[in-house]
């Protein structure tokens, strides 16, 4: 049985003000729901009309929390971003809200929480890169912080 779409709202209202939500996130979340393409297109239009969902606020959210939580860098933000569906132009409006220092100091703190041992400090230094690279930094900026250029 379908759930009537008043119900459905009311539950989307919830969902969506107990944290900030993707138009993918709320459009699965509806379809496992039970609701018809029809009335998700429906709720969705509410959402947004009533500031609900809002794609560029979410991004910039996104961006911040995972630099500033789980200490992602820049292109595993953009990869989970993607995963999401969120278009380009908002990608990068949200990475935009990111500060540069920030983002550096975040990059320090993974790289000097690494214990890493090589034979080589060239082989740790490549280890660290990797590191940081897994985490979703650039392998450029991160030598450039391992050779203490910023």
């Amino acid at each position: 049985m379908v759930p009537p779409p008043e119900f459905l709202l009311d539950k989307a209202r919830n969902y969506c003000a107990y944290q900030e939500r993707s138009l993918f996130d709320v459009k699965n979340k509806l379809l496992e729901w039970r609701a018809s393409e029809e009335t998700i297109e429906e709720i969705i239009k509410k959402l947004e009309e009533e500031n609900y969902l809002d794609e560029e606020r979410y991004a910039r959210t996104f961006a911040v929390g995972k630099l500033r939580h789980n200490k992602w860098g820049r292109n595993k933000i953009i990869q989970a971003m993607k995963q999401k569906q969120i278009p380009d132009l908002t990608i990068q409006i949200g990475l935009q809200e990111l500060d540069d220092e920030e983002y550096i100091h975040t990059l320090k703190a993974v790289l000097s929480s690494k214990k890493v041992e090589a034979k080589s400090e060239y082989n740790r230094l490549q280890k660290l890169v990797r590191y940081a690279a897994q985490k979703g930094f650039q392998p450029e900026l991160v030598w450039r912080v391992l050779k203490d250029e910023l």
